[in-house]
């Protein structure tokens, strides 16, 4: 019996010391910085000012003479980065006030073709590849 035993410790302790080599995943936790929460706060309002373009009645004409459906760019505006939805806002705020509308359609047009060029979305038919 002590032999058994000994085996049994034995294979118990060969056991955890080998878990103990094992690499364990550790997270790691750290403040937010104001600038961060503030730089999000901006970007959803940003968000928000883009969607309510996108809900005008000429911009909905133009973008379904385009062939684009209006949610499909909605989420594709919630998938955006905060830089590109800077740079989108940014084009907005450029625009005369009731002017331009095509050169921000065509900005979004753009930004949707190639986030389907390279495979993130998949609104235009022409850009997919026939197999």
């Amino acid at each position: 019996m002590n032999s058994r035993f000994k085996r049994v410790t034995s294979r118990l302790l060969i056991a955890s010391v080998l878990g103990l080599g094992l690499p364990l995943q550790s997270s790691h936790a750290g403040l937010v910085g104001t600038d961060k929460v503030a730089v999000s706060a901006q970007s959803q309002s940003e968000r928000e000012r883009i969607h309510s373009f996108l809900d005008r009645d000429d911009v909905r004409k133009e973008l379904q003479t385009q062939g684009v459906d209006v949610n499909t760019a909605k989420a594709r505006v919630d998938a955006l980065t905060d830089a590109e939805v800077q740079k989108v806002a940014g084009k907005l705020d450029q625009m005369p006030a009731g002017g331009d509308i095509i050169g921000i359609l065509f900005t979004i047009f753009v930004i949707l073709l190639v986030t389907d060029i390279l495979g993130y979305t998949k609104v235009f038919s022409f850009t997919r590849s026939i197999k």
